[in-house]
């Protein structure tokens, strides 16, 4: 049996043995492996060459979207798995990608699932789309112009006029221009082109000094540690004692996911 014949589903990516948090970039230039201990960011490398437009991580398991197809990582390299070109990916009781208005689910084969134009961005069962936030369904739950989503805890939508939060409806947080919005259930962060922000355990969002210029495109979180990631490709963690950062030597990096 080859490699390819067994179940990529079950396959778990890159487990080492160093300790470290492995975080994946995604950029125009290609994946970016960058290992991290605590707040050190240390080691960096090419995984996958060529543009890499999403990534997402699920206990374990690694996808990305290019434009050419969805791949899998395997820690014996990446497989195409015959979704096509891909805007987006995401776990949600297994794999979710996105590409023209076909939303498909993955279980040694794909499966449609929804209908849904100008997919940005898929989180936890949710979808951001040009026309709004959705349910992977496709019912439609609301918004406009969705550039990202986040679907722990309470459903967070970042959208073109503001930073909205699922309620009893959708209730605004902030006012601004919002490119990304992150959260585990517990932690949260938002972006716009200008400004990260956090909120605090009571709820309010405030702007997080960082220690570098340039626009935040994602946040994700292992362990005690939240990562950040600039579109020019400045990486940077922190894990309570301030943000340390360095340049990965990406552009164009459109998103992060950590294993």
């Amino acid at each position: 049996m080859s490699d390819e014949d067994i179940s990529l589903t079950e396959k778990r990516v890159y487990a080492g043995g160093d300790g470290a948090t492995a975080a994946f970039v995604a950029s125009a230039i290609g994946l970016a492996r960058v290992a991290v201990s605590d707040d050190i960011v240390g080691e960096f490398s090419l995984d996958h060459r060529g543009d890499t437009t999403a990534v997402a991580a699920d206990g374990g398991h690694l996808a990305i979207g290019t434009p050419e197809d969805v791949f899998i990582g395997t820690d014996d390299g990446f497989y195409g798995i015959d979704f096509g070109a891909a805007t987006a990916v995401g776990y949600r009781d297994g794999l979710v990608a996105s590409g023209g208005e076909r939303v498909a689910r993955y279980d040694g084969g794909w499966e449609t699932v929804a209908e849904i134009d100008g997919v940005r961005a898929i989180d936890d069962g949710m979808v951001a789309a040009e026309s709004g936030v959705y349910r992977l369904d496709g019912t439609h739950v609301g918004l406009d112009d969705v550039r990202d989503v986040s679907g722990s805890g309470t459903p967070l939508a970042a959208t073109g006029d503001g930073l909205y939060a699922l309620a009893n409806g959708w209730v605004r947080a902030l006012d601004g221009a919002f490119r990304c919005v992150s959260s585990d259930g517990e932690r949260a962060h938002a972006a716009t082109r200008e400004t990260l922000y956090e909120r605090s355990d009571d709820g309010e969002w405030t702007a997080v000094d960082l220690p570098v210029d340039g626009a935040v495109v994602d946040v994700a979180y292992g362990g005690d540690g939240t990562y950040a990631v600039t579109e020019a490709g400045v990486f940077l963690a922190d894990v309570g004692d301030g943000w340390r950062h360095r340049s990965i030597g990406l552009s164009g990096v459109s998103g992060m996911a950590i294993v």
